[in-house]
């Protein structure tokens, strides 16, 4: 009996996904899509750099044709189906990984497990980060700026290159504003507010880990009036983490609020937008890749980090921040996202739509 191994199908402890759908064995197989090595990506979290990570898959793709892709995250959720194995962090699939040959070996991570996981893969080429005397440690001489943007403030506040434009350097690949790569998620989970005018989603939180770029919520609640006596719909966007202040926002407004919802879902939502306002978050990301309008609220990152692709503002406060990189506001004095009017991001919306 024919076995075609090599098949990006193929699984081998189950039967595969033509075999099931349309009955066919490895002989004659329409569906034979043959393969002619490996190429392993890992870059485990957070779920919003995963996303911003998937342009690679294209220029990918075009450099090592036939290759499966295989991608090691803790954000398997958001992973395009291009992917050929979407692989979780565990025990089992870092064995697997362990036990496998790459062409190539891609790792965005300097966190020390990632490294670590990257220094025991057997692979042709490699790129990014290892694992070296006990420390994360670039692969080669590509990888030594971002290095150093992660160690130093200052080195970091001097970058002008965008993460797309950084991470192609380093894996040696030609950027041209390759884009986002999110499968197309589907109806919004939810009914949409009713009435005509341009749908803009408002995601009013920011996570845990850096409260500093929190806009207050008042703006917010003012922001909801303003778009909408402009003629503009408003659905509250988040998750679990914004949830109690979108109710609020809801309960003072009367803007729509639908609740959570898991991440595809969530994507399906943010495409029905025709524009997004959003500090940097995991929504700004999955905005930019269903190529929605971004009003982008930064303060605390480098500007110059995020690629809009043309269809985006970036909006900083009136009063510069002095709190670079820090988890929460240290200044005594002010805090910079006060100083972020509403009519200026609702000017950067409308003016747009």
């Amino acid at each position: 009996m024919v076995i075609h191994s090599d098949c990006a199908h193929f699984r081998g402890d189950v039967p595969c996904k033509p075999h099931k759908e349309h009955g066919v064995h490895c002989d004659g197989c329409a569906f034979y899509d043959k393969t002619v090595g490996r190429i392993l990506i890992i870059k485990l979290a957070a779920t919003g750099d995963v996303i911003r990570t998937t342009p690679l898959l294209s220029a990918l793709q075009e450099k090592y044709p036939g290759r499966e892709i295989w991608w090691l995250t803790q954000s398997v959720d958001v992973l395009p189906q291009r992917v050929h194995k979407r692989l979780s962090l565990t025990l089992e699939h870092v064995l697997t990984i362990q036990a496998t040959s790459f062409d190539v070996a891609i790792n965005l991570d300097k966190d020390p497990h990632a490294c670590a996981i990257m220094a025991s893969v057997s692979a042709q080429a490699r790129y990014g980060y290892t694992w070296q005397d006990g420390r994360p440690h670039p692969v080669d001489e590509r990888a030594v700026p971002k290095f150093l943007t992660g160690l130093f403030d200052d080195v970091n506040q001097q970058n002008t290159l965008s993460y797309p434009e950084e991470i192609f350097a380093i894996c040696d690949l030609p950027y041209a504003k390759q884009e986002y790569v999110i499968d197309d998620p589907g109806a919004p989970p939810c009914p949409l507010p009713a009435g005509k005018g341009p749908l803009v989603g408002l995601n009013t939180g920011c996570g845990d880990r850096w409260v500093a770029r929190e806009w207050p919520r008042a703006s917010w609640e003012s922001l909801v009036h303003t778009l909408t006596e402009r003629g503009c719909r408003v659905v509250l966007l988040g998750g679990p983490a914004e949830h109690d202040r979108n109710l609020e926002i809801a309960a003072s407004t009367g803007a729509y609020y639908p609740g959570t919802f898991s991440i595809k879902k969530f994507f399906g939502l943010v495409n029905a937008c025709d524009a997004v306002v959003t500090t940097v978050t995991m929504a700004l990301h999955a905005a930019i890749g269903l190529r929605k309008h971004v009003v982008l609220m930064n303060n605390i990152f480098n500007p110059h980090e995020f690629e809009l692709y043309g269809r985006g503002v970036l909006l900083q406060p009136d009063k510069p921040c002095t709190c670079y990189f820090k988890h929460a506001c240290t200044n005594p004095a002010y805090q910079c996202m006060d100083h972020l009017s509403v009519e200026r991001v609702a000017n950067a919306v409308t003016d747009h739509l």
